[in-house]
C-alpha cells in the first residue's frame, strides 16, 4: 500500500529539496562539517566528517527500515505527528521503543541512538519531519540494512515479531 501523501508533506519535500532514502522516507544532507577526524575503533584510521546533519520526512505507513550506522545517530523532531524510534543493542538483543515529538512525559524532542545499534522508525499520524545529526559524520559506506544480515535479520524477526513488519 502506497501511503497517501499530506499537503504538508508535499511542501515540505518541494521545499526541502528531499529525495527518497534507501531505508525509507525522504532526505536530504544540508550540513558536512569540513573538520576530519578519525574515530577511535576504526580498524581503517580513516579520515571522515566530523559531523552530518539531514532533514527526514516519514509518512504514515512508509517506515525507516531497520538499519544500523556506524556512529552515534541524534534525532531532532521539528514537526508534524511524532515518530516511533525503535534501537536493538546488536549484543545484548535489548529492544528500546522511544517517541520522539514535542516534549511530553511520553516523548522527548531530541533522543539518541549509539554507534552500531540497530535502528528503525515509523510516523505516528501522516508525516513527520525529523532531523538526524551524525558524529563521525554519516558515510553510506557504513550503512547496512538489516535485510543484509541474515543471522541478524532472523534473530530481530524471531525476538521482536511485533516490529518485523520493520524489515
Amino acid at each position: 500500500m502506497t501511503p497517501t501523501m499530506p499537503d504538508r508533506a508535499g511542501e515540505l519535500i518541494r521545499a526541502l529539496g528531499l529525495a527518497r532514502h534507501p531505508e525509507g522516507g525522504f532526505y536530504r544532507e544540508h550540513f558536512r562539517s569540513v573538520r576530519e577526524v578519525v574515530a577511535r575503533g576504526d580498524a581503517a584510521g580513516r579520515p571522515r566528517s566530523a559531523l552530518t546533519a539531514i532533514y527526514f520526512l516519514l509518512l504514515e505507513g512508509e517506515p525507516s527500515r531497520w538499519h544500523a550506522v556506524s556512529s552515534d545517530e541524534v534525532w531532532h523532531h521539528y514537526e508534524g505527528a511524532p515518530i516511533e524510534l525503535y534501537s536493538v543493542d546488536p549484543d545484548r538483543l535489548e529492544l528500546q521503543c522511544r517517541r520522539l515529538g514535542p516534549a511530553t512525559g511520553d516523548q522527548d524532542p531530541v533522543l539518541a541512538v549509539p554507534a552500531g545499534h540497530w535502528q528503525a522508525a515509523r510516523a505516528m499520524g501522516p508525516y513527520a519531519l525529523a532531523g538526524c545529526s551524525v558524529g563521525p559524520g554519516f558515510d553510506f559506506a557504513d550503512f547496512k540494512l538489516l535485510r543484509e544480515d541474515d543471522a541478524m535479520e532472523r534473530r530481530i524477526r524471531e525476538a521482536f515479531p511485533d516490529q518485523a513488519d520493520l524489515i
